[in-house]
């Protein structure tokens, strides 16, 4: 029996009715490879340690100067840049003409729900070899903490 499943906003398109058949034999991550592929969302891997969460997201194209992270509240929201894509996409076409193009870099928009007991001020971001690395910290009194027993 599944306890934790992902949410999906609904969305409207040929294939929805189709997915849900595919998702109900295979199960929730057969079609989430395919599904990014065609939306353009970024893979993210996330992970709790004993101190915080750690998120890596690919972001194979992309450079820092074409990334935001913004933390509102218990939100956490990542996205490129539209300006910065369309320059890149003009300094493309005035250096010569496509013969085959297949990578494709578009505009993207993720977002989270913290955890509570996570620190949005305790929010560091890295980026390397297209990988958007964030350390999320969990607030102190969150954390475990080791009670000290006394002899009598």
């Amino acid at each position: 029996m599944k306890t934790l499943t992902m949410y999906r906003p609904t969305v409207q398109n040929a294939l929805s009715d189709f997915d849900r058949y595919l998702e109900s034999f295979f199960g929730d991550s057969f079609l989430a490879p395919a599904a990014r592929m065609f939306n353009h969302t970024p893979a993210v891997d996330i992970q709790e340690t004993e101190n915080g969460y750690v998120l890596d997201m690919e972001l194979p194209g992309y450079d820092e100067k074409n990334i935001e992270v913004h933390v509102d509240g218990s939100s956490l929201t990542i996205s490129s840049k539209e300006e910065e894509t369309r320059e890149e996409k003009k300094k493309d076409e005035a250096t010569g003409t496509f013969i085959l193009r297949e990578r494709k870099v578009s505009t993207f928009n993720r977002s989270f729900k913290l955890p509570e007991n996570a620190d949005s001020e305790g929010v560091n971001a890295s980026f390397k070899n297209g990988i958007l690395n964030l350390q999320i910290k969990k607030r102190a009194e969150a954390q475990k903490k080791l009670i000290q027993i006394n002899a009598a």
